[in-house]
């Protein structure tokens, strides 16, 4: 129980450094947009404290099947870690700030074409964006797609080569997928792989659609959405992030149904041995 709670406390200070780091990196516009910030990740460690210090699952996905969730929260931290430095030192750059610059705007130019994510990311600039702010917008784009990238593939590696989410002990679907139901109707399997495809196709879309409505909603705030860094790391990062998690959790749940289907055959070969042994009647 006392591991437990450390544990919990241990997630939620991380969780609040995670949220609070553009605000430590970058130079708050206003007083209440910091205080706004600090209010926001007070609320999310309290959330994050709750979650793990329970006994039942809530609505975190994978709280017992690292490192599914640890790799999430490390990618989302390098997004903002990583734009956060970009943004603050965009007047005067220092050698690592190049190379991310530089990183940046090549990955942008091969992704800045008709109708790419990246190029619908533009979309929601007011007509009165100078050339500085689109080309720290590229390049915050293009940084961020390459960590989400990178993120994937190293969830792929850890998968592979550990069996995630672990050989050795039993997965509880109840306190891993808390809202999923597998006495709701249907097979487990079938549903498993359809809500895995239905990620997968959401993953995909995301990124097209996102800045479309990012561009309904910036339309109120006028020249806020460039003016504002932290608002532009935050919608970057969103941007990347979210389709990264939803592949993240299609291949989790494929990786489930394949692993419920290689359990059923591995009882269904036990009850033929046994029964070919006498053990059980044929």
């Amino acid at each position: 129980m006392i591991a437990q709670l450390v544990s919990a406390v241990v997630r939620a200070i991380l969780v609040v450094i995670v949220i609070a780091t553009p605000s430590l990196l970058i130079p708050a516009v206003t007083p209440d947009a910091a205080v706004v910030v600090m209010l926001v990740a007070l609320a999310a460690g309290v959330f994050t404290f709750s979650e793990y210090a329970s006994t039942y699952p809530g609505l975190i996905e994978f709280r017992d099947a690292p490192p599914f969730n640890r790799v999430r929260v490390i990618c989302i931290f390098i997004t903002l870690f990583t734009l956060s430095l970009i943004v603050r030192a965009s007047g005067d750059a220092g050698p690592i700030t190049v190379i991310l610059n530089a990183t940046g705007l090549v990955l942008a130019h091969a992704l800045d074409f008709q109708y790419s994510p990246l190029w619908l990311l533009q979309v929601f600039l007011p007509s009165d964006t100078t050339a500085a702010e689109l080309t720290m917008l590229r390049t915050l784009g293009g940084m961020s797609f390459l960590i989400g990238l990178i993120t994937l593939a190293v969830f792929a590696i850890l998968m592979r080569l550990h069996g995630w989410p672990n050989r050795q002990t039993q997965f509880n679907v109840w306190v891993n997928l808390p809202t999923f139901d597998p006495t709701a109707g249907g097979d487990v399997v079938t549903r498993l792989i359809r809500d895995s495809r239905v990620n997968l196709i959401l993953g995909l879309v995301m990124p097209f659609l996102m800045p479309v409505l990012a561009s309904k909603g910036v339309a109120h705030l006028g020249h806020a959405a460039t003016s504002s860094p932290q608002l532009m790391v935050w919608m970057i990062t969103l941007w990347s992030f979210l389709p990264v998690s939803l592949f993240m959790r299609a291949m989790a749940m494929h990786r489930i149904a394949v692993m419920i289907v290689a359990r059923r055959k591995q009882v269904l070969q036990d009850v033929a041995e046994e029964e070919e042994a006498g053990f059980l009647p044929a």
